[in-house]
């Protein structure tokens, strides 16, 4: 069973539009017309930087009328060392509104690492979040063979489904979904015997169409000690989409996407290589590790780590996107960096990255986050300790931050917010690592409707 810390009673949530018949909204456009964000959670890690603090839960405030806009107000540090603090999700969003009893209380955060699974109450205090109970990796691993948990889903039973990745040694053989109840105990696998993922990562389901869908990264045994390309050729590295029967969880389709869709992480629009100098590699591939639908289907959102761009498309035409909308906030091409892209003609270039209240931008663009109403994006620019070690080790010495990028909903548009920096690199125990970002009420990437 989970073990408990303390238990604080509920309170309601009070926000207009919001949780009135359960929690979230009736429909994604209800939702887009909910109160601007106040507070974000952010995912910050101290594993893997070479400082022996836990990973801990950041509280930032984005409210610009407030005096302690655009910093962290609040840290809750974890009981254990070398977590991995990674993705987050609600116990209960918008796939239960129509259930009054239900409630958006606990923010449920897998840790890559060590297997823990921790359930955070959010509702006593959302400014000051605290530690409610944790599921323990020796009891997921006896009771199901599952580790490396990694993204978690509310189901509308109020249960929650979190994506393994591999077995306590690191196969990917042993990746799977683990189904939690509504207070942390383990039940068992969600999907059927013999209809487990080659390979884990990300899921997304929709009711309405009776689907689920999940992506593949690799096996942790390989990812865990960074990206080597022999791990690649020696199959450690996965390149196919799973498709399952909701919620029947039967495998129904494998969709191999080939050589060139290796590690798809998020699938989305193709990005051609660039050619590039000084790089361990001739060509430098696009790395999509995020991205998002806007509340009305109508723009589209990516982040390219390595290039270092986010990019906008127009959807409203499925079969056609267009781009709207590309801004350059770091990356391993930007402009003093050793990597040089290089054109058809044999001449290089790098991209031009502006500095936001004279801090430098650092990394690349990883995860991000929109505001309800579409206007707001926010980047933060930390994937994974080991890769970012690996990638930019910058980031080990000055760590992350978070960026956040003024949307045009009108004609499409990007471009940064030049008063808003959240630097981690200044953190009181040293800089830390920005991962996934979450808001009290909700958002596009969490909130599932059914």
């Amino acid at each position: 069973m989970a073990t408990e810390t303390k238990v604080i009673a509920p309170v309601g949530s009070g926000e207009k539009g919001c949780c009135k018949s359960g929690p979230g909204y009736a429909t994604p456009l209800a939702a887009m017309s909910g109160p601007r964000e106040k507070l974000i959670y952010v995912i910050a890690v101290y594993t893997g930087t070479g400082r022996e603090k836990p990973d801990y839960l950041a509280t930032v405030d984005v409210d610009p009328s407030s005096a302690t806009y655009c910093s962290v107000i609040h840290r809750l540090p974890m009981p254990f060392l070398g977590d991995e603090l990674h993705h987050s999700g609600w116990n209960s969003c918008s796939s239960c509104h129509g259930d009054a009893s239900a409630d958006r209380r606990y923010l449920v955060l897998p840790s890559f690492i060590s297997g823990r699974i921790y359930a955070i109450d959010t509702k006593a205090d959302p400014r000051a979040p605290s530690l409610y109970k944790y599921v323990d990796p020796k009891e997921i691993a006896e009771k199901t063979g599952l580790a490396f948990p990694h993204t978690t889903h509310c189901l509308a039973s109020g249960e929650i489904l979190v994506s393994c990745l591999g077995d306590k040694d690191g196969n990917a053989q042993g990746s799977g979904f683990l189904l939690l109840d509504s207070d942390f105990n383990i039940k068992n696998r969600w999907e059927k015997p013999g209809h487990s993922p080659l390979f884990g990562y990300d899921f997304w389901y929709q009711p309405r169409h009776k689907t689920m869908i999940s992506t593949s990264l690799g096996a942790p045994k390989a990812f865990s000690k960074g990206f080597d390309l022999q791990d690649v050729a020696d199959g450690f590295y996965g390149s196919h989409l799973h498709v399952y029967s909701w919620p029947g969880g039967e495998m129904k389709q494998l969709i191999d996407l080939g050589d060139t869709g290796l590690i798809p992480l998020e699938v989305v629009i193709s990005v051609k290589p660039i050619k590039v100098e000084n790089w361990v590699l001739p060509e430098m591939p696009g790395l999509i590790t995020d991205f998002l639908i806007s509340l009305d289907d109508r723009f589209f959102y990516f982040v390219n780590w390595l290039h270092g761009d986010i990019r906008q498309y127009n959807i409203e035409d499925p079969k056609n996107p267009v781009l709207t909308g590309q801004i350059w906030v770091g990356g391993l091409l930007q402009k003093g960096g050793p990597v040089k892209a290089v054109r058809e003609d044999g001449g290089t270039y790098q991209f031009d990255v502006p500095q936001i209240k004279g801090k430098s931008l650092r990394g690349g663009p990883q995860m991000i986050q929109l505001s309800l109403d579409g206007k707001r994006l926010y980047a933060t620019n930390s994937l994974y300790s080991v890769w970012d070690r690996q990638f930019y080790p910058e980031l080990m010495d000055k760590g992350s931050h978070i960026i956040q990028i003024d949307v045009d909903t009108e004609k499409g548009g990007l471009s940064i917010n030049p008063d808003f920096f959240v630097d981690f690199g200044e953190e009181p125990d040293g800089p830390a690592l920005a991962h996934e970002m979450r808001y009290p009420g909700g958002d596009c990437t969490s909130d599932i409707w059914i």
